[in-house]
């Protein structure tokens, strides 16, 4: 049994509790917020007493073994290190640092305490994602890669009017390059490793964020491409072309429907079964690699989380994106 607290008490951490309440060896025991009040309510809906308001306390609780963070992603590091400097492991919630920086603090934090550091990005982990990578051979020399992860943000209709929510607020590392074009650059890092080059466009919001944008990324034999948006809406698919053929992968930040159109004409389907809370992978993932001693993920890798971070990092160079947290290093 896995002993979790949690950092953050909103929709992100309602659902993965839902997902991950389905694996036998999670135990939820702690609970974290700013304000008693709201860690008391959140806690009393899931069973449970023990709660916190102080980072520290909770860290050095022996009532935890590990602790999913899914705090405004200004925050992931420094939490991130202070439970994994008092011997706690951490599944920390997407894009897991506001930048590379951060990021090399976290793995060298997680080396030296001998616990497990894993970024919480669901879609590589999912069935339908580890189908792609089984076949991928069957469409022979890759030679495009193409992503379009369009949403139009809930909260960007307050931002028209004048309310500049999280979401769209530097101070917090946000923006939509960070908080989707991640589920776009994540498979592809997986897949194909580091690019040798990356070009990027974006609009910049009066905010200092991103609203929308799309990236080249430049390999030896191949290129991709990439759009993301938090003001616009696609239903463009995710597809990955071959000189024998294309994958096509109907949505790419949870892949659900998986077919191969080879060359000569033929068609085939290679959907997986896979449970509607697609954060249960992650999940399962994370307990069992603490269950087998492991201390990083071979997917959701130390070097995979870095190099999305690095391609994240020259894009926002390239567009004008600058996070409060950038001045640190």
């Amino acid at each position: 049994m896995v002993r979790f607290g949690l950092v953050g008490t909103n929709w992100i951490t309602e659902s993965f509790l839902q997902a991950a309440s389905q694996l036998d060896d999670f135990s939820l025991t702690a609970v974290y917020s700013r304000t008693s009040e709201r860690a008391t309510e959140f806690a009393a809906k899931y069973g449970v007493t023990l709660t916190f308001t102080d980072l520290e306390s909770m860290a050095k609780s022996s009532e935890i073994d590990a602790v999913y963070i899914a705090s405004p992603n200004s925050f992931h590091a420094e939490q991130a290190i202070l439970f994994m400097n008092h011997g706690k492991h951490v599944l920390c919630e997407k894009p897991i640092a506001s930048n590379a920086f951060e990021v090399k603090a976290m793995i060298q934090a997680a080396k030296e305490n001998n616990v497990l550091l894993m970024e919480a990005l669901k879609s590589t982990l999912v069935p339908n994602f580890k189908t792609v990578q089984q076949h991928i051979h069957t469409i022979g020399k890759v030679r495009r890669y193409v992503a379009s992860y369009c949403q139009y943000s809930s909260r960007y209709d307050a931002y028209k009017q004048g309310v500049v929510l999280n979401a769209f607020n530097p101070a917090f590392s946000n923006g939509a390059l960070v908080d989707i074009g991640i589920y776009c650059i994540y498979p592809l890092v997986v897949l194909f490793g580091k690019p040798l080059a990356v070009q990027a466009n974006g609009l910049l919001l009066e905010s200092g964020v991103d609203g929308e944008g799309s990236i080249l990324l430049k390999y030896e034999e191949m290129e991709a491409v990439i759009m993301y948006s938090k003001i616009t809406n696609s239903t463009i698919p995710f597809e990955i072309q071959g000189e024998e053929g294309n994958i096509r992968i109907d949505k790419v930040n949870t892949p659900e429907q998986v077919e191969i159109y080879y060359r000569n004409g033929t068609v085939e389907n290679i959907t997986q079964p896979q449970k509607g809370d697609s954060m249960f992978y992650e999940a399962k993932e994370f307990i069992e690699l603490i269950q087998a001693g492991k201390l990083e993920s071979s997917t959701n890798s130390h070097a995979n989380s870095l190099a999305v971070m690095e391609i994240i990092d020259e894009a926002r160079k390239q567009i004008g994106v600058v996070f409060p947290s950038d001045k640190k290093e």
